[in-house]
């Protein structure tokens, strides 16, 4: 019983640097690691491995991909069988974004998530300080509610007047 249990922890182990590598399909620069998307990651009594992930969004078009792309990466690894189990609550925050995940976006353009209180003022079209990820100015205005995707809005710097995506606050 005893090496069984070490077989299952090992097997745990593997899973999670496999997953850590899996790319968001959207922003290719983060995992979902970063993203703080998966739950859990469990060994089931009949030796299935279950990753529980909750969306960005209840609506996020990704996540069936993101789902595809988990089952791939393990059964690559020769993990299997893999069952991915979605779970809406708690909610996905901005919060769960790792640091790492945070200046990854701000590298490849994407001004990170602001706080909530930033966020509200910049949304509602308020005199706001969302980074451009750019030149690092804080004189930025917003285009748009919605960017490339509809997690993101639209930003311009008034300095470099380069566009970028703000990620939104959830």
């Amino acid at each position: 019983m005893e090496e069984l249990k070490h077989l299952g922890a090992d097997r745990l182990s593997q899973a999670k640097r496999v997953l850590e590598q899996v790319c968001d399909p959207e922003i290719p620069v983060l995992t979902i690691d970063d993203l703080g998307i998966i739950r859990s990651v469990n060994l089931l009594a009949d030796e299935t491995l279950e990753v529980v992930i909750t969306p960005t969004y209840s609506g996020c078009p990704a996540m069936g991909v993101i789902e595809v792309n988990i089952r791939a990466a393990l059964q690559s690894a020769g993990i299997e069988p893999v069952k991915v189990t979605t779970v809406l609550s708690p909610s996905w925050t901005t919060d769960w974004l790792s640091a790492a995940g945070r200046e990854k976006l701000e590298k490849y353009g994407i001004a990170a998530p602001a706080s909530v209180s930033i966020d509200k003022k910049a949304l509602l079209g308020e005199k706001s300080s969302i980074k451009c990820p750019h030149c690092g100015s804080e004189q930025t205005e917003m285009l748009s509610q919605f960017g490339s995707t509809a997690c993101k809005a639209l930003f311009r710097c008034l300095e470099c007047r380069e566009p970028f995506d703000y990620f939104k606050c959830h």
